[in-house]
């Protein structure tokens, strides 16, 4: 078959399922929707906050920070008054850490260029630093009523099974195609409560792995159950191995029990966080190893040393596998400059936040 016959057939067949596809999700939702703190109103900034503290988080994991994040900035304005450090450290824990600095430096755009009051359009939104098409669309759509369709992995699922495409949703054509069926589909009376329906179908019923076909208000319009392609979509090109890093930690205790924390520097992971003295090589490295290397610091040379794990911690990232290493530096003359109650004070990666947990000074 051609292109455009493809094209047609596959615009017939959505025209044809379209019609009570909106509707069905909405009386679902209507019954089914969970009662969450930011569903409570309109505000935009509750919205907002949220939005960005879920991307990538799982809603258990995320509420307890939303929750923090409101109490300790109940304006937009608080938050664009906060310092860097202390954001940071209240999103311990969260990861993606960017989603923090970019939250914070849009808080700081809205105050500046809308005397603190949210933008009300899509477009708008997504000029604000950290907020791209799908954020911007549910806050455009919850608060505002604009119409603008939300597209997240839960609705790529739906749209996917529901019209049994195939079109990968991690390349620019399916991306295109799945963005443009979603406006199509949304309701114009109602597109906030549609945006968050089709999200909330995704997350509690059209889950993505073993999903409950049979009781599925769905399931006789759902193509994919039709040709039982459901547990294949949606497709999506796999991603390029991750990369191996192998981090030393050095944690020196002098005779105070002070210790040394820097600060990470822009262009890796975790910018702006603290960590104790790091050594980073392509492999692990023995003791021995560690202090021939060239980036060691003098007050390890004549120190005792102790692995505090013999195994490495594997630390995974979206992209990455950390390997770490700690490693326990006492006995020598240096003093150093940072009590344990300012580490504990710190914004620091959960990679580190787990071995204060365990080390327990």
């Amino acid at each position: 078959m051609s292109n455009l016959g493809m094209q047609i057939q596959f615009i017939a067949r959505i025209f044809v399922h379209m019609r009570d596809f909106g509707g069905q999700l909405l009386k679902w939702y209507d019954v089914n929707k969970r009662e969450m703190p930011w569903r409570q109103n309109q505000n935009p900034y509750s919205v907002w906050l949220s939005e960005i503290i879920l991307q990538q988080t799982r809603v258990a994991q995320g509420t307890p920070y939303f929750l923090r994040f409101l109490a300790q900035y109940p304006t937009v304005k608080d938050l664009a008054l906060a310092p860097e450090d202390e954001v940071l450290k209240l999103w311990q824990g969260l990861g993606y850490y960017s989603r923090a600095r970019n939250m914070r430096l849009a808080a700081q755009r809205i105050v500046a260029q809308f005397d603190g009051v949210f933008p009300k359009t899509q477009k708008e939104l997504q000029e604000l630093p950290g907020v791209g098409p799908y954020t911007a669309s549910a806050i455009a759509s919850i608060c505002f009523d604009q119409v603008t369709a939300v597209v997240d992995g839960n609705v790529f699922r739906v749209l996917a099974r529901y019209f049994d495409i195939h079109q990968p949703i991690n390349q620019p054509q399916g991306i295109k195609l799945f963005q443009e069926l979603a406006q199509s589909l949304i309701s114009s009376h109602a597109p906030g409560t549609y945006n968050q329906a089709i999200m909330e179908f995704g997350s509690l019923q059209c889950t993505p792995r073993n999903p409950n076909c049979r009781s599925c208000p769905l399931v006789d319009g759902c193509l994919s159950f039709a040709n039982k392609t459901v547990e294949q979509l949606p497709v999506k090109i796999k991603a390029k191995p991750a990369r191996n890093r192998y981090l030393h930690y050095l944690v020196p205790l002098d005779k105070q029990q002070n210790t040394l924390l820097s600060r990470r520097e822009s262009g890796d992971i975790w910018e702006g966080l603290y960590q104790f003295p790091l050594i980073e090589a392509g492999h692990a490295l023995n003791e021995k190893e560690l202090k021939r290397h060239v980036a060691l610091p003098q007050w390890a040379l004549r120190a005792r040393w102790t692995a505090y794990n013999d195994k490495a911690i594997i630390h995974r990232l979206s992209h990455q596998v950390l390997h770490a290493h700690f490693w326990i530096i006492e006995d020598f003359e240096q003093s150093m400059p940072h009590s344990w109650d300012l580490v504990r004070s710190k914004g620091v990666p959960r990679l580190i936040e787990r071995f204060l947990q365990k080390f327990g000074r």
